[in-house]
């Protein structure tokens, strides 16, 4: 039985690597806005994969408000919150409290049963960058252990027509073709202090594209843009997804 079990993991393992070695686009990040953008887009009939560097999903969801276990979205969100069937509890002056492992799992679940693919443990090393004019085409990647692990691994390549940055805090991706690619006129102003009313207005304003191929959603906009982050309020993650995956279908339906 067990030469069973390591053919069938090998065998069907590899073939979804290979299937989705090229897809239309590739999601860093299994946050809140990534799976937001993920479900929305594969539910437009578009080839989505996401890679996260952890083995689990939901971002920065998980933790709540400082270990407590609840988290805030506001009134206009509550479309989205109701598409991905998420339940939610009235508090004050337009806002609601959910229960993370619930936000976690539904959000989850909607980009799966959308027809996303997933792929955890994926560490992104490198952008892939072409010229004339300059354009993000796809990552280089490995296992998230191997990074872990220090060892030197030639990475493997996935070719994609929209790369999105939805790394969080930090905005890695970008990060990485900012620097090795000053061509793409990318500048990066650092994320400012907490103000969440203010973040997240301007957070869903400032989701987009950043340059040819690469696109930006959640926290990652506000290192990005110079904005303030905004603590355990979720609303603008789920708006910047929503909005991210309306960008990039837009501009997919323009090629083909």
């Amino acid at each position: 039985m067990e030469l069973e079990i390591q053919r069938a993991i090998v065998k069907y393992g590899m073939e979804d690597l290979y299937e989705y070695s090229e897809v239309d686009t590739l999601i860093v990040g299994a946050g809140p806005s990534g799976l937001t953008c993920a479900k929305y887009l594969a539910e437009k009939g578009y080839k989505v994969a996401v890679y996260e560097k952890r083995l689990s999903f939901g971002g920065g969801i998980g933790g709540g408000g400082n270990m407590i276990p609840k988290i805030v979205v506001q009134e206009e969100v509550l479309p989205i919150v109701e598409d991905f069937k998420i339940k939610y509890q009235k508090a004050d002056k337009g806002l609601y409290v959910v229960d993370p492992p619930e936000l976690i799992a539904k959000l989850a679940t909607g980009a799966l049963d959308a027809g996303a693919k997933f792929f955890l443990g994926v560490y992104v090393e490198d952008v892939i960058v072409r010229d004339n004019p300059p354009k993000v085409c796809g990552v280089l990647w490995k296992w998230t252990a191997i990074e872990m692990a220090g060892l030197h691994v030639d990475p493997l390549f996935t070719s994609s027509k929209a790369l999105v940055d939805a790394s969080g805090h930090g905005a890695e991706i970008v990060q990485i073709a900012a620097e090795k690619n000053p061509d793409l006129n990318i500048f990066i102003k650092g994320e400012r202090s907490n103000w969440s009313e203010v973040s997240e207005r301007l957070v869903v304003e400032h989701t987009g594209k950043v340059a040819e191929g690469l696109y930006v959603t959640g926290i990652a906009v506000c290192e990005i843009f110079g904005l303030p982050r905004m603590g355990p309020i979720f609303g603008g993650m789920l708006m910047s997804g929503k909005k991210i995956a309306e960008v990039i279908a837009a501009d997919l339906s323009k090629k083909t």
